[in-house]
């Protein structure tokens, strides 16, 4: 019996743009840097925009497929990992908002976006919920301590270091 040659070539990790293209909801939605975020982007700050590797508009490219869903934002890739950000009013009337957005996205990422998840930031958290405008949510509130709970406490920016 002869034995199988076994590979010492390990297998080539897809690019943010091929997974995206492999992922059907968002196969044609990916854009070079943060292009998807349109004016949004500069509420994004990296130090090496060479580092940046694209970005998506899931909630545009996701629409048709789940019209009656509270959709999250945008995913972008930086260092070849990947951050979903949620442009969002914050004050304490959108804190359940925000929550059943990120069921959403979990869930999609869980069973329509899998390799996407298998980019995502893994030594911080990748799910940012970036205000639109002022902050509202008292900090002794209900709604406080959910959005702490859930780790997705509204920040001004995002500053990718």
């Amino acid at each position: 019996m002869r034995k199988k040659k076994v590979s010492s070539k390990k297998p080539t990790r897809k690019t943010f743009k091929e997974t995206v293209e492999l992922t059907k909801d968002i196969a044609t939605c990916y854009q070079p840097g943060l292009t998807a975020l349109g004016a949004h982007s500069k509420r994004i700050s990296v130090p090496q925009t060479e580092e940046l590797c694209g970005s998506v508009d899931i909630d545009s490219c996701t629409a048709r497929t789940y019209p009656q869903s509270n959709r999250w934002d945008y995913i972008i890739c930086y260092k070849n990992e990947v951050y979903f950000v949620e442009i969002h009013s914050a004050n304490s009337g959108e804190v359940r908002t925000m929550s059943n957005k990120l069921r959403w996205l979990k869930d999609w990422l869980n069973t329509s976006a899998p390799e996407i998840k298998k980019l995502q930031a893994k030594n911080t958290n990748p799910f940012v919920w970036i205000q639109s405008k002022g902050f509202d949510i008292p900090k002794t509130s209900p709604q406080y301590r959910t959005a702490k709970g859930l780790d997705i406490l509204p920040v001004r920016r995002l500053d990718l270091n």
